[in-house]
């Protein structure tokens, strides 16, 4: 997969399943903890989809309804 096609697809699943562009917070301190939660569940996510051998990027296996 190219680089550029990559972070959009990154981005789209931030903006998408973690509403990262809606953040409401006090100040910059929560709003700085808001956003490295929501990069570390992503990361998590990647990591867990690494260990279960399916695409990092497939975060639908990962989610128990």
């Amino acid at each position: 997969m190219k680089t550029a096609r990559l972070v959009e697809t990154v981005i789209g699943q931030l903006t998408d399943h973690f509403q990262i562009e809606k953040v409401h917070a006090r100040d910059c301190l929560h709003l700085n903890h808001c956003f490295i939660r929501k990069i570390l569940a992503y990361t998590m996510g990647t990591f867990l989809n690494r260990i279960l051998g399916n695409s990092i990027l497939y975060f639908d296996d990962l989610v128990l309804t």
